[in-house]
């Protein structure tokens, strides 16, 4: 039996994000699989419950919020965000979770660096060359979990990241509020693993993506009478 695509209200929703999205397993240099990734988790989840739901991640292993790295090239958020969002339009929802990585000992980062780096993304999102007729997607900022004392082979790169990282999730809170977008403090559910105070442990992917479930099933629906579209993503979790 043939479906039509139209008959089928297909989310589309783009992850836009580093290496604790892209499911890097603690202490080694191995990938967890898609189902067991957050993002994935998030996907299936949301489709258990009746919602259709199309996730494309993009995440790289080392990306900042508006820096580059001077080993890696590409780590800058900002360069190609624009067309990252034009190749995957027209798109539902836009979650975008950096930061961790505007940590490492290379920058002289605090909290509003980063949240200042967040909000140039943010800008850089809506300037992107979609198609005439399709939307400027609303989006989810997730602060990362906080950063422990680092260890293990990352350490020499995160070396006393976990004090300057301190206020994050308040800069964060301020940036999206005032660029009208959804926010939502990872570290309510979740921490970064023992092993190397950074990425997440498996069982962590699984709280923060069915936690992310909750709330992208409400974000996904439209908001009526005169609800603003500046909701916090704790108050979409109370609804």
């Amino acid at each position: 039996m043939l479906i039509c695509p139209a008959a089928i209200d297909m989310k589309q929703i783009l992850v836009y994000a580093d290496s604790l999205s892209w499911g890097i397993v603690p202490g080694t240099r191995q990938r967890l699989p898609f189902d067991a990734r957050w993002p994935g988790v998030m996907e299936n989840t949301l489709r258990v419950r009746g919602v259709a739901a199309r996730v494309f991640e993009n995440c790289l292993n080392g990306r900042r919020t508006a820096w580059d790295d001077p080993f890696k090239p590409g780590r800058n958020g900002i360069v190609g965000i624009e067309q990252v969002i034009e190749m995957h339009s027209p798109l539902d929802l836009v979650i975008v979770m950096l930061g961790t990585n505007d940590f490492q000992t290379v920058h002289e980062n605090t909290a509003w660096h980063s949240a200042e780096g967040i909000g140039a993304l943010i800008d850089s999102i809506r300037c992107a060359p979609v198609e005439p007729g399709m939307p400027v997607p609303p989006m989810l900022i997730v602060v990362p979990p906080a950063i422990r004392v680092p260890d293990g082979p990352v350490m020499p790169k995160f070396l006393g990241s976990e004090g300057r990282c301190v206020g994050l999730a308040e800069a964060y809170g301020d940036i999206a509020r005032s660029h009208g977008c959804m926010i939502f403090d990872a570290g309510t559910v979740t921490t970064t693993s023992h092993r190397d105070g950074i990425h997440l442990d498996a069982d962590q992917h699984v709280v923060l993506g069915q936690a992310m479930a909750d709330i992208v099933q409400v974000a996904l629906q439209p908001l009526h009478s005169e609800e603003s579209s500046l909701v916090g993503a704790e108050d979409i979790r109370r609804r």
